[in-house]
C-alpha cells in the first residue's frame, strides 16, 4: 500500500513539473521573441542571455528525465537536484526579463 501511495505522489510531482515546464517554455519563448525585436546594439547581449536560459532549461530537463527513471532510493536526492535547477532557471529568467524591461523603459524615455 505505501509503495503505491509513494508511486502516486511521485507521479503527481512529475506531472506538476511537466505542467510547470510547459508554462515556463511559453514564458521563455515570449522572452526570446522580445529579445529578437530588440535594437541591433542589444541583440547580441540578449542572445547571450537567452543562451544561458536555454542551457539552464536543458540542464533542468536532463535532471527531470533522470528523476523519471530514478529508483525509490535515489528519488529524494535527484528531486533536490531538480528543485535546485528549477530555482537556477527561474533566477536566470528573472534576471534577463528585468534587464529587457529596464532597457525598454530607458528607450521609451528617449
Amino acid at each position: 500500500m505505501e509503495a503505491r501511495v509513494m508511486s502516486e505522489k511521485r507521479q503527481e510531482y512529475l506531472d506538476r513539473l511537466k505542467n510547470k515546464m510547459e508554462e515556463w517554455n511559453s514564458e521563455i519563448s515570449r522572452l526570446a521573441e522580445k529579445a529578437g525585436e530588440a535594437k541591433e546594439e542589444k541583440k547580441a547581449e540578449y542572445k547571450e542571455q537567452m543562451e544561458v536560459i536555454s542551457k539552464s532549461r536543458e540542464k533542468l530537463e536532463e535532471k527531470m528525465a533522470d528523476l523519471r527513471q530514478a529508483s525509490e532510493s535515489s528519488w529524494e536526492g535527484l528531486k533536490y537536484g531538480v528543485e535546485s535547477s528549477w530555482e537556477a532557471l527561474k533566477a536566470k529568467y528573472s534576471e534577463a526579463k528585468s534587464k529587457f524591461q529596464k532597457d525598454i523603459e530607458e528607450e521609451e524615455k528617449k
